[in-house]
């Protein structure tokens, strides 16, 4: 990041490379969309600071986002929730709706842990979220497991903010939406709605980690999702886990 960025403008740093993130050594871009200047340059600096990320651009409000994101082809959006022209979630929608490229994965940032522009932006395909006071550690590592395909979700807030949304939801819980589901498909989505990874499900369930991941992969496919942050909504708006966790 430079010491002389405008605050009112996008900002790129460095031209769109090709390649995949981690890929031949190529960095893992990221781009940073924050109304809040100390924000974009203090986290710009802690990303920019390890050999394997590359901060290549900037925004002030969510409808600078899919101009720049065309521009700088960025493997990981840091992206804050609530901001005064255009927020996160719609901010998201419209990334997760660009044609012709592959969809940068999706942080959200949050000050505060039950925040429904957060749940929402999952649900339109966000990979995650990230309190703004996280460790520099956290934050490091978020963007590495994002831009590894992974979601981003903690077993304690993320499986809160969820449960929170679902309690306050008019809507009843439709189990109907998991019908084409096995009774071990079933099992799996309900510890993946707990935020618990691979190899912890296949210690539970007795499997091996590969059978885990090709449940996983056929969850995705017959629920028509992209990816196991989803499926942790789902597992929640369909009432198959509830806020304690159990299944009803």
């Amino acid at each position: 990041m430079t010491s002389h960025e405008n605050p009112d403008a996008p900002h790129d740093v460095s031209p769109a490379r090709e390649g995949c993130a981690g890929e031949g050594g190529t960095s893992i871009r990221v781009v940073i969309v924050d109304d809040q200047a100390m924000v974009r340059q203090g986290f710009g600096a802690l990303l920019d600071a390890q050999s394997d990320i590359s901060v290549v651009g900037s925004a002030v409000d969510g409808s600078e986002v899919v101009d720049l994101v065309r521009r700088t082809r960025p493997d990981v959006i840091l992206m804050d929730s609530r901001m005064p022209r255009l927020n996160g979630l719609d901010a998201t929608r419209a990334v997760k709706a660009m044609p012709g490229l592959d969809h940068p994965r999706i942080i959200m940032l949050t000050t505060f842990d039950a925040d429904e522009y957060v749940f929402s932006a999952l649900r339109a395909g966000a990979s995650g979220f990230l309190l703004k006071d996280s460790t520099a550690e956290d934050l490091v590592a978020a963007v590495r497991i994002v831009a590894a395909g992974e979601s981003l979700l903690s077993p304690s807030i993320t499986s809160k903010l969820i449960a929170d949304y679902a309690q306050r939801s008019s809507a009843p819980p439709d189990a109907t939406v998991l019908s084409p589901l096995t009774e071990r498909e079933l099992d799996v989505m309900k510890l993946v709605a707990t935020a618990q990874s691979n190899a912890e499900i296949a210690a539970q369930l007795f499997l091996s980690e590969q059978t885990v991941k090709t449940h996983v992969s056929r969850i995705l496919g017959k629920l028509g999702l992209r990816d196991r942050t989803q499926i942790v909504v789902a597992a929640y708006e369909s009432g198959l886990v509830s806020a304690s966790g159990r299944r009803d």
